[in-house]
């Protein structure tokens, strides 16, 4: 693959998945200097990512205890 076609290929992927920027530097912290706009978009992202997590244990908490309940009740 020549140097033209790798870039063609490297730009078609990035137009196909919208990626804008190195994912590892925004998923996780780092020791390098981070722009504050980027600092700003990690924290937002952890803390969605924290209410989801919340919010699917605190569901399939409700389910299990239904569950339970009834089996109770059932027999």
């Amino acid at each position: 693959m020549c140097q033209e076609e790798y870039e063609a290929a490297v730009a078609a992927f990035i137009r196909s998945k919208g990626i804008t920027r190195c994912p590892t530097a925004c998923a996780l912290p780092t020791q390098a200097s981070v722009p504050a706009a980027d600092r700003a978009a990690l924290e937002r992202y952890a803390a969605t990512r924290d209410h989801a997590r919340a919010q699917n244990t605190s569901a399939g908490e409700r389910s299990f205890w239904a569950a339970k309940v009834l089996a109770v009740h059932c027999d």
